[in-house]
């Protein structure tokens, strides 16, 4: 009943499922995915619910992984989910961007 180029995803990462959840769907055909910077927001509906899945840090690290061009650098994202994140006081929900900031700072890639 819906073309697949016309459906998106929204995921939580409540419970860490996120970005495995965008892989399915991306195997699926599903092309377009909400996100946001450090993975802020959250969900007034669900008591306990985390943001939103972590656009550049995590969904753009898998994309690029998968060898699909986004046109999104990632390493500025990186830069500002780490300065909002700082701004507001709130660390960052982006498991990407805390382990590629921290490769920055050390010189070593973090454990995979």
């Amino acid at each position: 009943m819906f073309p697949r180029e016309r459906l998106s995803g929204h995921f939580h990462d409540t419970y860490g499922q996120a970005v495995g959840n965008i892989y399915a769907s991306l195997l699926e055909g599903i092309e377009i995915f909400h996100a946001s910077v450090a993975g802020l927001g959250g969900c007034p509906y669900a008591k306990g619910a985390t943001g939103n899945v972590a656009t550049a840090e995590d969904v753009v690290y898998l994309l690029n992984s998968l060898g699909i061009e986004t046109g999104v650098d990632l390493d500025q994202l990186v830069d500002i989910g780490d300065f909002i994140s700082r701004a507001i006081g709130k660390p960052s929900a982006s498991r990407a961007g805390r382990a590629l900031l921290a490769k920055r700072q050390s010189g070593v890639a973090a454990c995979v």
